[in-house]
């Protein structure tokens, strides 16, 4: 029997549904102040479906994508919510993760700044998460220096650290700025990382990239998203342009990720598109399979 760390799935979409305002750029942030119980309670059922690590729901809340909004005063209120909200829904059992994302946008390799100025807004959001986390996820990180950039802010606060990367949906195992796993693993050199993930493209992309994420060594997971495509998003634009797989069920994403973790994989979730409901399968399946779901530590 091995142990499996179930996380959750994707907060953003869910909220969107939930919400009676209409998306912004800054949908996931703008929540957390307008409409804070929506984003508490998907936590709690997100814990109930099973997961053992929620992420707290600031991925919209960078410097620079609320700087963009014309709300960049609102960048310390909205992390403190973010964990404050977190912390009222984990049970005993489970874990928080801080929550490190791409500062402009998903997707979206191109658009960088310096290396150094990109360390130092990950230093501002690792200052304001670390006293409340059990843990740092940088996540959807479109390119190896991105990924160096938040892993080096995150490893400062002397928590675990689990870095996520965003495949190109389509074509050999690549991230979406072209360079290969391996590239963009080895660009870490010897910084400390408790975990190496895919997260946010096709599962199929996933499980093509698995063998390749698997050959680094050290504990692997995945957490898919459940997107046609992510083409359409544009800088700045809103999620509803996007559109969600309707060949991917709680059964049919479960079987994916089931295949990820006789792959190797240790730790699966869901992202953008995968609900509780999918999580509560995920669960059951894993059970069912002879996995006992554990805790991070």
């Amino acid at each position: 029997m091995s142990c499996v760390i179930l996380t959750d799935g994707g907060m953003g979409q869910e909220l969107v549904r939930r919400s009676k305002s209409e998306p912004t750029p800054l949908w996931s942030a703008r929540v957390l102040i307008d409409e804070p119980d929506l984003v508490r309670d998907l936590h709690v059922e997100f814990i109930q479906a099973g997961a053992r690590v929620i992420t707290i729901n600031t991925y919209s809340a960078t410097p620079e994508r609320l700087a963009r909004e014309g709300a960049e005063d609102l960048f310390k209120p909205l992390q403190k919510r973010g964990i404050e909200l977190a912390r009222q829904a984990r049970d005993e059992a489970g874990a928080i993760a801080g929550c490190l994302s791409p500062l402009f946008g998903s997707y979206a390799p191109a658009l960088t700044i310096s290396f150094e100025d990109t360390l130092g807004i990950y230093r501002r959001i690792v200052a304001e998460q670390a006293e409340g986390v059990d843990l740092f996820l940088c996540e959807t990180m479109a390119s190896a220096e991105e990924a160096r950039a938040a892993v080096t802010a995150a490893s400062e606060s002397g928590k675990p650290v689990w870095v996520s990367w965003t495949l190109a949906d389509h074509g050999a195992p690549r991230l979406r700025s072209g360079e290969s796993i391996a590239a963009a693993a080895s660009a870490l050199g010897d910084l400390p990382v408790a975990a190496r993930l895919l997260n946010c493209c096709r599962p199929e992309a996933i499980a093509a990239a698995l063998p390749e994420l698997m050959a680094l060594g050290g504990p692997v997971g995945a957490y898919a998203n459940g997107f046609t495509s992510v083409e359409a998003l544009k800088h700045g634009g809103t999620v509803d342009v996007l559109h969600a797989r309707h060949d991917l069920d709680p059964q049919a994403y479960a079987d994916q990720a089931i295949g990820w973790v006789e792959a190797g994989a240790k730790i699966v979730g869901g992202c953008c598109e995968v609900g509780t409901a999918h999580i509560a399968v995920l669960r059951d399946r894993l059970a069912q399979a002879g996995h006992q779901i554990s805790g991070v530590y």
